[in-house]
């Protein structure tokens, strides 16, 4: 009963996650911008492996790419990279703390800047500054609440 009640759950946070990256920020504060994407897809993976698989997860990450304007498929492959290693964690991730499982979001999160980064250097596109690398940090911070407010809102408790 749960499921089909809270079924809504799924894709309005992916369709939030994916206007949060589309708000335009001022250029100071744009580097900081954390992956929203990524953290609600990771929550998914985690939480919901039978309904968030990596097609869904590819799908997802190629309407991020037409909706961005970027390179057709960066995001897509970048996100499903980081869904391949949570569902192979996904047993032992479950059961970490919150804090646990920031930093190893954290790591995730580093290691899409690290794809990004070498997808940007295979095709010969500039690579991001430097400030860039601030934002797995910001993202791992937002991991938890992010969990707890998903988690309330699926489970239908009162965050």
């Amino acid at each position: 009963m749960s499921r089909t009640r809270h079924a809504w759950v799924l894709p309005a946070s992916v369709l939030l996650a994916l206007l949060l990256a589309l708000l335009p920020l001022p250029l100071v504060v744009q580097p900081l911008r954390p992956y929203w994407l990524a953290l609600v897809l990771a929550y998914w993976v985690i939480e919901e492996p039978e309904r968030v698989g990596l097609g869904f997860v590819f799908i997802v990450g190629l309407v991020a790419d037409l909706g961005f304007g970027g390179l057709l498929g960066e995001q897509a492959l970048r996100l499903v990279i980081m869904a391949f290693i949570l569902q192979r964690f996904r047993a032992r991730l479950r059961f970490f703390p919150l804090s646990q499982q920031a930093l190893a979001m954290g790591g995730l999160l580093v290691n899409d800047r690290i794809v990004a980064s070498a997808i940007h250097l295979a095709i010969g596109e500039p690579v991001l500054p430097w400030a860039y690398w601030w934002a797995p940090l910001l993202g791992m911070l937002l991991w938890p609440p992010t969990f707890v407010l998903l988690d309330s809102l699926r489970l239908g408790r009162r965050p």
